[in-house]
């Protein structure tokens, strides 16, 4: 009898991917605050590189409540093949809500990690950085004025 062989991590070309995570925050006495949800469906094209798309929903209330939601399309890079993958990518989509939402154009660029507990089951952290716009000016002028939007989540490939 040979050596047990190391798990695979990871997909494989052809497999999808589904995704969940969510985000909070609440200011100091609990009174006032934010959540989101978010889930993906992707596909891998190859062993590290995915496509897919991304839905969002939050709920905030700062003085003031009201819904927002995004849908985003997504293309990112997976480095190794152990259990631990960094990745890289970008997203682009519209954001819409209530009555406070600006109904906009939204990119990305993002990066994050998988941490593969099995085989194909992951714990992630991605982090984005979000800009808005109208039209392709309006992408180089508002850059500078982006904000960053953090999600942790658990996922699988099948």
């Amino acid at each position: 009898m040979g050596a047990p062989q190391d798990p695979a991590y990871g997909p494989e070309a052809g497999q999808m991917e589904y995704t969940l995570g969510g985000s909070g925050a609440n200011d100091s006495d609990f009174e006032e605050g934010s959540g989101s949800l978010s889930g993906s469906i992707g596909h891998f094209h190859s062993e590290h590189g995915e496509f897919g798309v991304r839905q969002s929903a939050g709920w905030f209330d700062f003085g003031s409540s009201t819904w927002s939601g995004s849908t985003r399309a997504f293309y990112d890079y997976h480095f190794g093949d152990g259990n631990f993958r960094p990745l890289i990518g970008a997203n682009i989509g519209y954001v819409y809500g209530g009555d406070r939402v600006n109904e906009t154009f939204a990119a990305a660029p993002e990066a994050g990690l998988k941490w593969y507990v099995t085989e194909s089951a992951f714990l992630f952290v991605l982090a984005e950085y979000q800009f808005f716009f109208e039209d392709a000016e309006d992408a180089d002028d508002n850059f500078d004025s982006g904000s960053f939007i953090y999600t942790l989540g658990i996922g699988f490939n099948k």
